[in-house]
């Protein structure tokens, strides 16, 4: 098993849900704990009651059908899914309406989901997801790549308030991959993954979404350093060692 996941890990994202495909009929035995700890490019539905697609993931996810969280309606239909109380489903959709309102001005467009559920704890859990396309006929396209995908998973893990003050625990992955292909610079294939985690105890006197949005948003500017060094700079790195540019390469002749 912690081969399997160590593998996963070294797979990118692009090829993940074939590898796991892979690993799930070499152990069946453990499949509940692959589908449970890897995580997979995120993949989109359309909700037809509203019109709006939603992100489909194992935490919305019963059987074969997906649970929106626009209309609260399992697809395909499923009458004896679990749902959320009602004064946690209020909580989820002003949840997805400001998640919504942060995808645009940070990711320019997009789809986000946020879903949640009561945990054993007397707690509860979310999972916010942000799914963006950044190929040329995605959203939010400026036509610099040929294809490119941006996929973030944020899990919190709220504790039962004491004193005012409640522990969230945040486990963040956002998987990336883009490609290029240009006269200049031919084809070009980047892609790989990263997960972090946070724990932080909290006044709830603002709310838990302030909470949980202060701490995804500080996340995830964690997270895009952490690529911009491991993937992009490492990448420039060995690029500028296997091929210096011309300028690098020309004699400096001796000044008489």
């Amino acid at each position: 098993m912690e081969a399997a996941l160590g593998l996963m890990r070294r797979i990118p994202p692009k090829h993940s849900e074939t590898a796991l495909s892979a690993l799930l009929s070499l152990l069946p035995h453990h499949s509940t704990d692959l589908l449970s700890q890897v995580d997979q490019p995120l993949q989109v539905l359309c909700d037809v009651d509203s019109g709006k697609e939603f992100i489909l993931c194992e935490y919305n996810r019963d059987a074969d059908s997906y649970r929106s969280p626009w209309s609260n309606k399992y697809h395909p239909p499923l009458e004896d899914g679990p749902r959320p109380s009602p004064e946690l489903r209020k909580l989820e959709i002003e949840a997805n309406d400001i998640f919504a309102i942060y995808r645009d001005q940070y990711y320019e467009g997009g789809i986000s989901s946020v879903y949640m559920w009561e945990d054993e704890n007397e707690g509860f859990v979310a999972c916010f997801l942000i799914k963006k396309d950044g190929s040329k006929t995605g959203q939010g396209r400026r036509g610099y790549l040929q294809e490119g995908a941006w996929d973030a998973i944020h899990v919190i893990e709220v504790g039962l308030e004491e004193e005012g003050t409640a522990h969230y625990c945040l486990t963040s992955t956002v998987m990336l991959s883009l490609t290029t292909n240009d006269e200049s610079s031919g084809t070009f294939n980047l892609s790989g993954s990263i997960r972090r985690q946070m724990n932080m105890d909290l006044s709830v006197a603002e709310g838990h979404l302030c909470n949980m949005g202060r701490m995804i948003e500080e996340m995830e500017s964690k997270l895009r350093n952490s690529l911009d060094q491991v993937y992009f700079g490492k990448t420039k790195e060995m690029v500028c060692t296997l091929r210096p540019p011309a300028e690098l390469l020309q004699p400096v002749l001796p000044d008489n």
